[in-house]
């Protein structure tokens, strides 16, 4: 967990795992993070995520609480995971102060200078498909499932993918010109940034365009953002300048989401307005708008169904 310390002092203490001396599996070792550090080369990689240990509890430094994040949290914030990945028992749970929270409710959306907060359920290059749960508990990271089996994707995503916190896509709700409505989950971010998240960090993001996809009758938004800390993310603002910058980027990930469930033998998704990624001035718009849903849905104002909201 993050501790207040002077600078220059070790403010964590993140655990992570290596081969057993003899080759007989794993053990944890706890790695001190000096203040002010990227959590990075601490914490490993995807991979290294892979192999965690159940019930092990991850640590953040209040400078820099998950990779590349503006956030600032209270003393204690931490994620744990419980179960082995993979299978249908693995959960990754958020604390803070030692009380569980959920991603969903209780981080910020707001992340300052324009920026908005993603969490990461699915690391680019990564098939399973991740995500937080809306009808659990406190909302823990879990793998989709579908008839009794874990999802994965066919071939791997090519971004990091993921939520914003505290927005929902209300299914009551019909859009006035693509007269579909949305899916109820929170808005799903396209992170286009050359590093790879790790699975339940939470990064500053920059909103760059948004694609309006319909899925199975359904609106389902794609933010796409790039990590405020990525190279890239000063000279790219708008449309215009991702496709200025990384020409393909949009148009990989519009047939990556209108392809990805034919092999389960599913139609192609469509995309609204003649499939154009909308600018970034829309896809604020849609930030607010999901927002405003989401807040309308911890009021009471509209059926939660099974969401879980507190």
């Amino acid at each position: 967990r993050p501790h207040v310390e002077e600078p220059g002092g070790v403010d964590a203490l993140v655990c992570r795992t290596r081969p057993r001396a003899g080759g007989s599996g794993l053990e944890a070792m706890r790695v001190p993070v000096q203040a002010g550090c990227s959590l990075r080369a601490a914490s490993g990689t995807a991979a290294d995520a892979a192999r965690r240990a159940p019930h092990e509890r991850r640590s953040f430094s209040p400078s820099n609480p998950y990779p590349h994040s503006s956030i600032r949290y209270s003393r204690h914030m931490a994620t744990t995971t419980a179960g082995e990945l993979g299978t249908t028992e693995f959960r990754l749970s958020f604390t803070e102060d030692d009380k569980t929270i959920s991603p969903w409710h209780d981080i910020p959306l707001e992340a300052g200078d324009g920026c908005y907060n993603m969490v990461t359920e699915i690391p680019k290059y990564t098939k399973a498909k991740m995500e937080v749960a809306t009808k659990e508990e406190n909302n823990p990271i879990a793998q989709d499932m579908k008839k009794g089996k874990l999802r994965d994707y066919h071939g791997p995503i090519f971004w990091n993918y993921g939520c914003l916190p505290q927005t929902w896509e209300d299914p009551n709700i019909e859009h006035p010109e693509l007269k579909v409505s949305g899916d109820d989950d929170p808005l799903d971010v396209v992170e286009v940034g050359s590093a790879s998240l790790e699975m339940g960090s939470v990064t500053a993001v920059k909103p760059i365009g948004v694609l309006a996809m319909i899925d199975d009758g359904e609106l389902d938004w794609k933010l796409i953002a790039i990590n405020k800390a990525d190279p890239m993310a000063a000279e790219i603002d708008d449309v215009s300048d991702l496709e200025a910058k990384m020409p393909g980027v949009v148009s990989g990930i519009r047939e990556w989401f209108r392809w990805y469930k034919t092999p389960d033998d599913k139609p192609l998704n469509g995309f609204g307005f003649d499939e154009k990624c909308l600018p970034k001035a829309d896809a604020i718009k849609v930030i607010e708008e999901t927002n405003e849903q989401w807040k309308a849905l911890k009021e009471g104002k509209v059926e939660a169904g099974k969401l879980w909201l507190a």
